[in-house]
């Protein structure tokens, strides 16, 4: 029997439990440890305080981020807050430390200038704060080693420079759900829109959105890095049309997309052989080892098996986006970099008709 995975916090969650415990460090001198605070679906954990420290006039705690099982690039990031008293009547202010980006184009759901504290881990922290009998007081996150571990997300094509964001919606880190990716799928999506870019690409791993930039002279904050995670591209691209979307990607990922799958992951959906040798019409693709042997095969037949799974994949996504005015065209692309099919509205059958 396999284990079940382990759940993990988000930067939010811990920004919170820092927050609180630095907080009531300055208003009493002691810092709980553990801190517990209140998730919005009632969770109540408590976190451990890494270090500590006060001066005359602030208090620090610094919680280490445990992401569980979750592949997370902040895994094992500690946390700060710094808290100080306020003007009177301020509230409770936000400010980027070190290591806490700062958002530079429109489009996120925080004004341009502001830390880059998303609205739930704000409402937690205020929550959080007034528990431990706070009310004017200024909080600074920051996050050790921010801006390096940054570059290892979409925060510098989003516009946020400088450091990390602090997110999470529920606080709870479900292991492989991948809810960070498929947030920053939605950012940029809203980015795009906000910049007025009108066409925008969707595209599956670094190779493909090279070949697709350079096609279309797209700029970068037009290219959606994807993923395994087409659904929630195309799902969220229903309620926020764009005029026109292009979905690049390698000829295995867009065959699941073809078949109807919308999680591409290697570990949740699979490569269906036997559909790619109905499409080319030719049987023995079938006992092909992998997908790339099967094109290859299909190649050297005269079939243009990846235009015809290009057209497959683009009806698929027709579909999800359910009637939004959204003009999909899809792009195969070789693992160096070439185009090996395509398919549009121009040049393949109406959404509405059956794939190849």
């Amino acid at each position: 029997m396999s284990t079940p995975l382990r759940r993990g916090w988000t930067t939010g969650a811990c920004a919170t439990a820092a927050a609180k415990a630095a907080c009531t460090a300055l208003l009493t001198g002691e810092f709980p440890d553990p801190v517990r605070i209140r998730l919005p679906k009632g969770h109540t954990p408590s976190f451990t305080l890494t270090q500590t420290a006060r001066t005359a006039d602030a208090a620090m705690a610094a919680v280490v981020k445990d992401a569980g099982d979750d592949p997370d690039v902040t895994h094992g990031a500690t946390i700060r807050a710094t808290v100080r008293h306020g003007p009177p009547g301020s509230g409770v202010t936000f400010h980027a430390g070190p290591g806490v980006g700062t958002v530079t184009k429109p489009g996120l759901p925080l004004p341009v200038g502001e830390p880059a504290i998303n609205p739930v881990p704000r409402e937690l922290i205020r929550a959080a704060i007034a528990e431990a009998g706070g009310t004017d007081i200024a909080v600074e996150i920051s996050v050790d080693d921010g801006e390096e571990l940054a570059k290892h997300t979409w925060n510098p094509r989003l516009g946020i420079l400088g450091g990390l964001s602090i997110l999470g919606t529920t606080g709870v880190v479900i292991p492989y759900s991948c809810s960070a990716w498929i947030d920053s799928i939605r950012r940029g999506v809203d980015v795009a829109r906000a910049a007025g870019h009108r066409h925008v690409a969707a595209c599956t791993g670094s190779t493909s959105e090279k070949a697709v930039a350079q096609l279309y002279g797209l700029p970068e904050d037009a290219l959606l890095d994807m993923g395994d995670f087409a659904g929630a591209a195309l799902k969220y691209l229903r309620r926020h049309p764009v005029d026109r979307l292009t979905i690049a990607g390698g000829f295995a990922k867009l065959s699941k997309l073809a078949d109807g799958h919308l999680d591409l992951h290697s570990g949740r959906s699979r490569v269906d052989l036997d559909r790619l040798a109905a499409r080319a019409g030719l049987p023995h693709l079938a006992t092909a080892n992998t997908a790339m042997e099967a094109l290859q095969l299909a190649q050297r037949a005269g079939v243009p098996l990846a235009d015809r799974v290009a057209e497959a994949a683009r009806h698929e996504a027709a579909k999800v986006l359910a009637g939004a005015p959204v003009d999909v065209d899809v792009l195969v692309i070789d693992r160096s970099g070439r185009l090996a099919g395509r398919a549009s509205s121009s040049t393949g059958a109406s959404p509405g008709s059956p794939p190849p």
